[in-house]
């Protein structure tokens, strides 16, 4: 599931490897792109979920992988692993061909545009890159949520940071010992920057190569605390693990009810 730091990770990869190039291929949503072939890619950066490719002529390409998109490169002329009904870009390069499937959102921008600074200003700051300023998020809270709003929503909301995805939502919460439910207007100042905090640790310790690791103890047990584990023990105090779809837009959310204890355990 790409959250924010496998795309921090995979634009330092695409910088690498585009950075320079000249677009001989540009195909979204399988259509040839006027403003992108042809082109040379002046550089690829990401913030939290976001991908942007910028290309000459004031051109910027915006991805959002969603829930299922992932980047796939091909020496030009392999056969593809995936269906090409599920290409949703792709970017060819002298021999190479990098190929984006099943993305949930790509868009074309004037890269000094309005729209394009609009689509970057909205976002919260991304914590794959600078330590959270607790204060600028609490601030950016306030001016979004309602005080009903529950933590599962509240984490990620890309607006008040970027790059918090569904395994860190349900990570973070049981570090802080935070049960899902809770509400915006019961969280202390104090446990609300906690959970930035430890958000922005877990997301920048993976930003190098290997699995995703929140449980960084080597006893064979497990690299993630809650995340897919429901119905299993809970691996600090040895309750049953939970699980149900919570938010606005139900995503599933794990937690252990020994550990996550006070408001919203409702």
């Amino acid at each position: 599931m790409p959250e924010g730091d496998t795309i921090h990770k995979v634009a330092a990869y695409l910088a690498d490897a585009l950075g320079g190039q000249q677009l001989s291929r540009a195909l979204v949503w399988g259509r040839e792109s006027r403003q992108l072939q042809g082109r040379r890619v002046l550089g690829v950066t990401s913030k939290g979920k976001h991908m942007f490719v910028q290309v000459e002529e004031d051109w910027t390409l915006r991805v959002h992988l969603g829930l299922y998109g992932a980047w796939h490169r091909y020496p030009r002329g392999q056969a593809w692993r995936k269906p090409t009904r599920q290409a949703s870009l792709l970017l060819g390069v002298a021999d190479q061909d990098y190929v984006c499937f099943n993305a949930k959102e790509i868009e074309i921008l004037a890269t000094t545009g309005l729209r394009a600074r609009d689509r970057v200003d909205r976002l919260g700051p991304d914590l794959t890159r600078e330590a959270p300023d607790v204060e600028v998020l609490m601030h950016r809270a306030r001016a979004c949520l309602t005080p009903e709003t529950e933590l599962t929503d509240l984490l990620l909301d890309q607006r008040i940071a970027s790059g918090i995805g569904n395994v860190y939502k349900s990570e973070v919460l049981f570090l802080e010992g935070c049960a899902p439910r809770t509400r915006f207007d019961e969280l202390s100042s104090a446990t609300f920057a906690a959970l930035y905090r430890t958000a922005g640790r877990l997301l920048m310790s993976n930003l190098d190569g290997g699995p995703r690791v929140t449980r960084p103890i080597q006893d064979g047990r497990g690299i993630l605390w809650v995340y897919r584990r429901a119905g299993s023990a809970c691996l600090r105090c040895g309750e049953v693990v939970e699980r149900a779809m919570l938010g606005r837009n139900p995503r599933s959310t794990y937690w252990c009810p020994g550990c996550q204890t006070g408001p919203g355990t409702h």
